[in-house]
Formats: structure tokens, sequence, C-alpha cells
């Protein structure tokens, strides 16, 4: 799926035009439509994610998962990074959990 056919997909959920879109976003109103043929700018990009509320990456098919951001993948790693080599099974399991925590979170 394109970034223009993930934009107008979650466009259509929330029952908004595209047109409407780029304008709520202060963007020409053909802005978005131009995205079937060039990739947009960040900041464009970026806006309509944030309003959204979906990654960028989701918008770029990075990922199917429309939450999972930067952040949940930089903590995941920064508790990955500090798990102590002696945790016990109860500390594992504790871990898991909170990652379990966090990825529902943002489903």
């Amino acid at each position: 799926m394109t970034t223009f056919e993930r934009v107008k997909s979650l466009a259509e959920k929330q029952k908004i035009s595209l047109k409407e879109l780029a304008l709520k976003l202060n963007m020409g109103e053909n802005a978005i439509y131009s995205w079937k043929v060039k990739t947009p700018g960040a900041d464009k990009l970026k806006a309509v994610a944030d309003y959204f509320n979906v990654s960028t990456d989701y918008l770029l098919g990075r990922t199917n998962n429309p939450h999972l951001d930067n952040d949940i993948i930089e903590e995941a790693t920064t508790i990955a990074a500090h798990i102590d080599p002696e945790a016990t099974e109860e500390d594992m399991k504790k871990i898991l959990e909170y990652i379990d925590f966090i990825q529902q979170k943002y489903k």
C-alpha cells in the first residue's frame, strides 16, 4: 500500500475528504493527491501522522502497525540493554509482562 493509499484509508475511516484534511493541515487543497506520484516532505508527513495519531513509518509502509514508532523501539532497546545477566526468572517474567503491556498499549 502506498503512502497515498494509507492516508486515503485513514481519512475514509474518519469520514474526512483528502481535500478537507489538506486544508485542516494548512496544505494546498490538492497536496495529498500529489502523493500518488511523489513522496511527501517530512513536515507534511509528520503533520498527517500526528493528525491520525499514527507513525510516519506506518504512512511510509515501513510497518503495518500504525502505532509502532521509534519511541517504542527505543524503549524496548533500552530495557533489553539494562537487563541484568543475573536476573532471576521472576525478574524476567516482570520484564516480559512490561514489554507486553507496552505492545498492547500501542496496538
